[in-house]
C-alpha cells in the first residue's frame, strides 16, 4: 500500500462519521470496518458538551483523523475552516471540499486548486475531493497536493463508479500518486471495483451510516475492499469478446 504523506494506513478504508443513528452504532460500525481513517466535519459551534463527548469517542477509536471542510463554498471559507480544524484536531491533514454545484455537490475545481495552493503553502497536507478530470488532477499536484480523491459519483448517491473510463485513465496518468475513490459508493461491489482498478483506498460514509444494519454493512465493505485489493494484486485476466476453452484440444480423445 502507498503511503499518504509519509503515513501508512492500517486499512485502505476511510469512513465518515456523519448520519449514524447513534454514537454507539457509529462506534460499532467503525470496529467492524477496521477503517484506518475517520473523516470528521468541523462544526462551527464551540467544542464542549455533546461535542466534547463525540470527539472523545472518535479519539478512543484509535484511528487517524482526517478533518474536512464539508459545506464550504468559497476559498476563504475553506481556508478558515481548515485552520480551525488544525487547531481543534492537532493534525496537518485536511480533506479539502469546496462545493460548486448545489444539486450534485460537484467540486468547484477552480476554487479547489486555489485553496489547495494556499493550504499547502500554510503547511497543510491536503486531500482534495475532486472530479475525475486529468487536467484538474495535474493542477492539484502542481499546487502541492500529494494525494488525489476523485469522486465515483455524487456524494450520498450510492451510484457506484459512474465513469470507469475516467477513473482508469486517472490511475494510468498518475501511477505514483496515492488515489482514493471518494463519494458515491453504495454497495460493497462498488468498493471492490474501485480497488480492482488499482486505487489505493476508498472513502465512504452514507452507504454504511444509512444502511439498515450499519455495522453489518461496515464489515461487508471491509471484506469487499480486501477482496478488490487482492484481485488487483493477482493481475486478473483481460475481458474477451469470444469464448476461450479452458480444456486444451491437444491430447483430446477422438472417437471414430
Amino acid at each position: 500500500m502507498r503511503t499518504f504523506y509519509g503515513t501508512d494506513l492500517p486499512n485502505p478504508l476511510m469512513l465518515g462519521t456523519a448520519q449514524y443513528p447513534s454514537p454507539a452504532i457509529l462506534e460499532q460500525a467503525f470496529r467492524e470496518s477496521g477503517a484506518g481513517v475517520a473523516t470528521v466535519s468541523l462544526r462551527r459551534e464551540g467544542a464542549g458538551g455533546a461535542g466534547q463527548t463525540f470527539w472523545q469517542m472518535i479519539s478512543d477509536l484509535n484511528v487517524l483523523i482526517l478533518p474536512n471542510t464539508a459545506g464550504c463554498h468559497t476559498v476563504k471559507e475553506a481556508v478558515t475552516t481548515a485552520h480551525m480544524a488544525r487547531e481543534v484536531f492537532g493534525t496537518d491533514w485536511i480533506k479539502l471540499e469546496l462545493i460548486g454545484h448545489t444539486d450534485s455537490l460537484q467540486p468547484d475545481v477552480f476554487q479547489l486548486v486555489e485553496a489547495a495552493r494556499i493550504l499547502t503553502d500554510d503547511g497543510f497536507q491536503v486531500f482534495p475531493y475532486t472530479t475525475d478530470d486529468l487536467i484538474v488532477g495535474e493542477r492539484l499536484l502542481e499546487a502541492g497536493c500529494e494525494v488525489l480523491m476523485p469522486w465515483g459519483a455524487p456524494i450520498g448517491s450510492g451510484r457506484g463508479l459512474n465513469n470507469e473510463y475516467a477513473l482508469r485513465a486517472m490511475r494510468a496518468e498518475f501511477p505514483d500518486t496515492p488515489l482514493v475513490v471518494d463519494a458515491g459508493i453504495g454497495l460493497p461491489s462498488h468498493a471492490a471495483h474501485a480497488m480492482e482498478l488499482g486505487y489505493d483506498a476508498v472513502l465512504l460514509n452514507t452507504a454504511v451510516a444509512r444502511a439498515g444494519e450499519p455495522a453489518t454493512m461496515a464489515r461487508a465493505m471491509k471484506l469487499a475492499i480486501e477482496a478488490g485489493q487482492l484481485a488487483h494484486q493477482a493481475d486478473p485476466i483481460e475481458a474477451r469478446d469470444m469464448a476461450e476453452a479452458s480444456t486444451p484440444v491437444i491430447g483430446k480423445a477422438f472417437l471414430t
